[in-house]
């Protein structure tokens, strides 16, 4: 059976920024994913300027849910499609690990999802439309400029993992946060 532990880090936003935070060029790997993935809103490209959203807080408590799984899940091989199953059953847990995030809002903060939005089944961008759930879409540290993989490495101690083979990661970890103590 799988086990989950949160893990958190509260930072200066100044300096997260300064460190890990590049726009240009994680948005780069944001637009090719989407091209591969299909489109999303809270993936770039944006009407607004990320720097105005960093420049707007001045702390950062990083969400982390590190999913660990036990030997019987590591040692069994999957088909392709048993195994995009078991991923996408982990991709849809993260809306329910999101509601933590969003229990830590305020008016002085702003949630960032665990990667790529998936609350509709298929977004609304993908066929020219608004989003459906304004008032629940977040973005994430990645659509943001951060490098996640950095991130969760320096900060944590882990490296960010990723099925292979038919096998399962030793963990998978899904990394949000909050911005916190407006300007």
């Amino acid at each position: 059976m799988s086990e989950i532990k949160k893990l958190t880090a509260d930072v200066d936003v100044s300096e997260y920024f300064e460190k890990y935070v590049n726009f240009e060029e994680v948005s780069k790997l944001c637009i090719e994913e989407q091209e591969a993935l299909g489109y999303n809103w809270n993936y770039p490209p944006f009407e607004f300027d990320t720097n105005d959203v960093w420049n707007s807080y001045n702390k950062l408590k990083i969400i982390a849910f590190k999913i660990d799984f036990s030997a019987e899940e590591l040692e069994h091989t999957f088909d392709e499609r048993e195994l995009e199953f078991v991923l996408k059953r982990f991709e849809r847990l993260k809306v329910k690990l999101m509601n933590e995030i969003y229990m830590l809002e305020s008016e002085d903060s702003l949630g960032l999802f665990l990667g790529k939005c998936n609350l509709c089944m298929r977004c609304t961008r993908e066929v020219n439309m608004p989003c459906k759930m304004p008032f629940k879409m977040r973005y994430s540290l990645e659509s943001l400029g951060a490098y996640v993989d950095r991130t969760v490495e320096d900060i944590f101690g882990y490296k960010i993992l990723y099925a292979h083979d038919g096998k399962l990661p030793e963990y998978l970890i899904f990394v949000g946060g909050l911005l916190y103590d407006k300007k």
